[in-house]
């Protein structure tokens, strides 16, 4: 508690103000110490071996086999993942639907995709020209009306990204499905009380205000669907990311920096990605938070005929 100075002409004095001494915590420091010593003794001892190979890092980091390779990898990612993102809203609402049939089908095919290794799954596409040459889509005995020769495919590329999509579409049926399941059921009954049907409500309502549950752990599949590029050489596919850099090291016979030079092209891609992240996150919590920016506060206040608030933004 405060002390205050004794009564002066019938006036109290001002309390004194309050010393505050911070905590003193000993161990952080100490422990912050260790490891900054730690890191430091990695790094000297990283930087001054040379099984690492130093000088063949810088020489391949920037190759242009290896930056083509790099955009191979993004464009692999981003078409799997669009795949992934549109089959598993379908899968989603085919699990939420009314319908058994429909229920029983997307439970299937989670229960097929998830319950086996993605890389069995590439080893299977990579198969799959020896199991069928040609696909004719039409009536039986009748005319047809779609013809792939998939001999003459350039399948490598095209069935990685069909074996990656179907395989990630398992994943983001269930994170479209905890999204929608998180949207309370009153939206769904206001939406049904103005005359909107299942497919509407679902559509109109429910998915746009999924999408702040939907965005994080999307994100950090789409990461994860980057750094799983590199099992397509089960396919086999070689002329992405890993493919490549493992086909340099088979030349030069240095396994050591073609890693490295990989492993650091990963972490760039993702570090963007997970910038981009960040952002859409953002976007889509906006009315999650109370919190006011500054603007809104001054148009609060004259809604309420005060004046305008001193100072910025906070919780209301």
């Amino acid at each position: 508690m405060s002390e205050t100075r004794p009564v002066v002409d019938g006036a109290s004095a001002e309390p004194e103000a309050i010393k505050a001494i911070p905590l003193r915590r000993p161990g952080r420091w100490i422990a912050a110490i260790v490891v900054l010593i730690l890191v430091a003794l990695f790094v000297y001892g990283a930087a001054t071996n040379a099984a690492y190979g130093w000088d063949t890092y810088g020489k391949y980091l920037f190759d242009q086999r290896i930056s083509a390779a790099a955009w191979v990898t993004v464009k692999l990612t981003v078409l799997a993942m669009a795949i992934a993102i549109a089959l598993g809203v379908l899968l989603a609402v085919m699990r939420l639907s009314p319908n058994p049939v429909l229920r029983s089908a997307a439970w299937v095919y989670l229960w097929f995709f998830r319950g086996t290794p993605v890389y069995v799954q590439l080893v299977f596409w990579g198969l799959f020209p020896s199991l069928y040459k040609t696909i004719d889509l039409g009536i039986p005995f009748g005319p047809q009306f779609v013809h792939f020769d998939i001999q003459s495919l350039s399948a490598a590329f095209l069935f990685a990204m069909i074996g990656l999509g179907l395989n990630e579409a398992a994943y983001m049926a269930e994170i479209v499905r905890a999204g929608i399941n998180s949207v309370g059921e009153g939206q769904t009954e206001a939406s049904t009380a103005l005359g909107m049907s299942w497919s509407q409500t679902i559509r109109r309502t429910v998915l746009p205000q999924a999408m702040r549950v939907i965005i994080p752990p999307t994100g950090n599949e789409l990461i994860s669907m980057l750094k799983t590029t590199s099992l397509v050489t089960a396919v086999p596919l070689s002329t992405e990311l890993y493919g490549v850099a493992r086909d340099i090291s088979g030349t030069n016979f240095q396994p050591v920096p073609l890693l490295m030079v990989a492993m650091t092209w990963y972490l760039a891609i993702t570090s963007i990605l997970m910038v981009g992240q960040f952002y859409l996150e953002r976007y889509y919590s906006k009315g999650a938070s109370r919190t006011l920016t500054t603007k809104q506060l001054e148009a609060l206040a004259k809604a309420q005929g005060l004046g305008a608030p001193k100072g910025g933004g906070g919780p209301v």
